[in-house]
């Protein structure tokens, strides 16, 4: 077997994942909020939701994404 790594990375890096935990946490928020009628809760979570969208690709930029400089190998 072959030690070279020719896959795409399929989102294991610390930048996807921030995201789509980001996205999880802010949607259950949401959710929650819409559940118990709590306008702040549901606010709180809609801004955690839109935060995550660029969230990966900023984390990206910094090193953390595939093949980045802050990424274990």
């Amino acid at each position: 077997m072959s030690t070279e790594h020719d896959e795409p990375g399929h989102g294991n890096t610390v930048a996807a994942w921030s995201a789509v935990i980001t996205a999880i946490v802010g949607t259950a928020v949401l959710t929650l909020g819409f559940l118990i009628t709590n306008s702040t809760m549901m606010y709180a979570g809609l801004a955690l939701a839109i935060v995550s969208i660029p969230l990966g690709p900023i984390l990206s930029k910094f090193g953390f994404g595939l093949d980045g400089k802050k990424t274990k190998s």
